[in-house]
C-alpha cells in the first residue's frame, strides 16, 4: 500500500488547515517543503506520516490508499 496524497490533502482542507499552517506544525520554515509532499516529489518519512495523522485526527492507516493493488490481485 501506498500513502493517499489526495486523501491527505482532502483531509487537510476539510479542517481548514492550509498547507502554511500544516507545515509549521510539521516544523518546516516555510510552506514548500510539505508541498513538495502532499504533491509527491518529496516521500514521507514515517515520522512525518504520524505527526500528519495526529494534526488531521486520523489513524495513520487511514492515510494510505486502500485500494487493491494490481500485483496483489489475482486474475
Amino acid at each position: 500500500m501506498k500513502v493517499d496524497l489526495k486523501k491527505i490533502k482532502k483531509l487537510r482542507k476539510d479542517k481548514k488547515i492550509s498547507q502554511k499552517e500544516l507545515a509549521k506544525k510539521l516544523g518546516y520554515k516555510s510552506g514548500t517543503g510539505y508541498h513538495y509532499i502532499e504533491t509527491g516529489k518529496r516521500n514521507i518519512k514515517a515520522e512525518t506520516l504520524a505527526k500528519i495523522a495526529q494534526i488531521l485526527n486520523v489513524s495513520v492507516e487511514e492515510l494510505y490508499d486502500n485500494e487493491p493493488s494490481i500485483k496483489n490481485q489475482s486474475a
